[in-house]
């Protein structure tokens, strides 16, 4: 199994967005000295106090600066703020400056009505999956330059090197986000870490509608992967008793309080407990928001998640109290799946 990393740039306590990136890179680079296989970066809004990812185009040629080889990308660009041109151009100059190591991952989403109206975002489109579909074709024409010759764009050209293309993907947390990408053709990143119980159903979709490709950026068959929220330490309750973050978090976002990160002490007690380890084995059609153990569990849970859905290359997503948490969690994850 192929694994990768999602981070969001959590802003440390008492620090500030410059630590928040300094640990991104660090991230980045252990990534890469472990042998993930991808690091992508997120794009939030309007959160800056406790998550600095804002915008990943610019983040991502940091990256490219401070790793060698792992590649790089967006987990997502939120397409629906930006004009796809833009997108394109952005993420040409990112393969230009990492040439062969960039994945163009493009999504949508909605944030507070303050900050998508900041943004100049219409939060009522017509048609959203129409507008979406359009926008990522119109991204791909941009970045393969495969506009035909009468397209009013077909004479437009972005930065680019000689060793390849942005690869596009998909990423989208429904069943109408993977028939999106089924339709175009275009590999899809699932996020169970936001609606688990619609995983499978989702990736039905997209093996079911799938359509090869006519865009020069797309697929012959489906190519999937999925991020899921996972915690890993040296014991199933130590890695039980950190996920606690996590699922305190969850739990604020249900109240309405968005991109806040308890303490391990805060979340027991916001939670009333610990919560009980991940069990080993989950039942048909059990999908935790979040999941948790040693590496051994954790490489089994994983196993299995992506036999449901039929992938072989998992994200990992984490919420952890601290930066060393996270990074010690990853080095354990990478342990038990064996990679190298």
């Amino acid at each position: 199994m192929d694994l990768s990393i999602v981070d969001l740039s959590p802003v440390p306590d008492d620090g500030t967005a410059s630590d928040a990136y300094a640990n991104t890179v660090e991230a980045a680079q252990q990534a890469e000295q472990l042998g993930y296989s991808r690091f992508w970066v997120a794009e939030h809004h309007g959160m800056a106090d406790s998550i600095a990812g804002t915008t990943p185009e610019v983040l991502l040629g940091h990256l490219a600066a401070e790793t060698d080889s792992i590649r790089l990308g967006s987990g997502a660009v939120l397409l629906n703020h930006y004009s796809p041109f833009k997108v394109a151009e952005q993420f040409g100059v990112l393969d230009a400056l990492a040439p062969g190591r960039i994945d163009a991952g493009l999504g949508r989403a909605n944030g507070s009505p303050a900050a998508d109206r900041a943004l100049g975002t219409d939060r009522h489109v017509q048609n959203p999956d129409t507008d979406h579909a359009e926008k990522i074709e119109a991204v791909v024409n941009h970045l393969y330059d495969d506009y035909l010759d009468e397209h009013p764009y077909s004479d437009l050209q972005i930065p680019r090197s000689e060793a390849g293309t942005p690869d596009p993907w998909v990423l989208g947390s429904s069943p109408s986000s993977a028939a999106i990408a089924a339709k175009l053709g275009l590999p899809f990143c699932f996020a169970a870490f936001i609606r688990p119980q619609l995983a499978t159903q989702s990736f039905e979709a997209y093996r079911q509608q799938f359509q090869p490709s006519v865009l020069s950026g797309g697929v012959d068959e489906p190519a999937g992967m999925i991020a899921v929220n996972a915690v890993c330490a040296e014991t199933d309750d130590e890695a039980a008793r950190l996920r606690a973050v996590a699922e305190a978090s969850y739990k604020r976002m249900q109240r309405g309080v968005v991109g806040t990160r308890p303490s391990i002490d805060e979340a027991i007690d916001e939670l009333g407990r610990v919560p009980e380890p991940t069990p080993a084995t989950l039942d048909t059609g059990e999908w935790p928001r979040a999941i948790s153990g040693s590496p051994e569990t954790l490489a089994s849970l994983l196993e299995q998640l992506a036999d449901r859905v039929g992938v072989d290359e998992m994200m990992i997503q984490h919420i952890h109290a601290t930066h060393d948490d996270a990074l010690r969690s990853h080095e354990l994850i990478a342990e038990g799946i064996g990679l190298t």
